[in-house]
């Protein structure tokens, strides 16, 4: 895979304000802001590749008949209407990771059906996951972004560049510690089973400053569109899981 060497967003004032604009939007709704907006802008413009966690994070972490947890179309579109601001933006199609500490198969499914570039599966210590990323993907820590939401997930947040936290009523210790020891730049409004996904994604395609575009070039399939679409189709996804402290691949059908 290759990546642009940089694809820093250039916040001209008119973004600035977007940008405090979509702020004040987020914070209505419930979300928490640990640094301002137009920070997670410019780290946004940096990174080149999402990973996100799985149970509570998609979903609400309940299992069913040992398949793991499911997730839902409305966090689908907005991992995929995310990856096309960034095309548009950027000229590329960011990476995206599962990374997940159980075996959950309809991360399998989504993952192929939306040309993901890797899940990986029983990751206990998930900076292992991390570690083999950036030797397999070439995609540092720093140029990394993180979606989570409990305690297995403390040392990846602690290795990228840009995190955010999925956030529950349940947990206010928790939430409490995330936010002292500054292991996330925003706090969700809502929790997995709410669409926590969606509400990310779409902060992050207001802070890239083309929501608009880029619903309207979806709506219309437009050939913009069209090729982002075959750009992300043509990349196969890969799959691992962590067996006696080594991560192997295999195949899925």
């Amino acid at each position: 895979m290759i990546f642009r060497i940089s694809n820093n967003i250039n916040l001209t004032a008119a973004l600035q304000n977007q940008a405090k604009d979509i702020e004040a939007l987020f914070v209505s709704k419930g979300a928490g802001f640990k640094v301002s907006a137009n920070e997670i802008a410019n780290k946004l413009g940096k990174i080149k590749a999402l990973i996100l966690d799985w149970d509570g994070v998609f979903n609400n972490g309940i299992k069913a008949n040992n398949q793991g947890s499911p997730f839902s179309e409305v966090d689908s579109m907005g991992l995929n209407m995310f990856r096309f601001s960034y095309f548009l933006k950027f000229g590329f199609v960011p990476a995206i990771f599962i990374v997940t500490g159980e075996n959950n198969v309809p991360a399998l499914t989504l993952s192929k059906r939306e040309h993901f570039n890797g899940v990986y599966l029983k990751m206990k210590h998930k900076t292992l996951a991390l570690d083999h990323i950036e030797e397999k993907f070439a995609v540092k820590g720093e140029d990394t972004g993180f979606v989570f939401d409990d305690i297995l997930d403390l040392g990846l947040a602690n290795a990228v560049s840009l995190r955010f936290y999925v956030r529950r009523e349940a947990n206010p210790l928790l939430n409490k510690y995330v936010a002292d020891q500054g292991l996330a730049e925003y706090f969700t409004a809502n929790n997995g089973r709410s669409y926590a996904v969606r509400e990310i994604s779409e902060l992050c395609i207001g802070l890239l400053g083309n929501y608009q575009e880029v619903v309207k070039q979806r709506v219309e399939f437009s050939l913009l569109y069209q090729q982002y679409l075959s750009s992300r189709n043509d990349i196969d996804t890969q799959y691992f899981s962590l067996e006696n402290n080594n991560i192997i691949e295999y195949s899925v059908a």
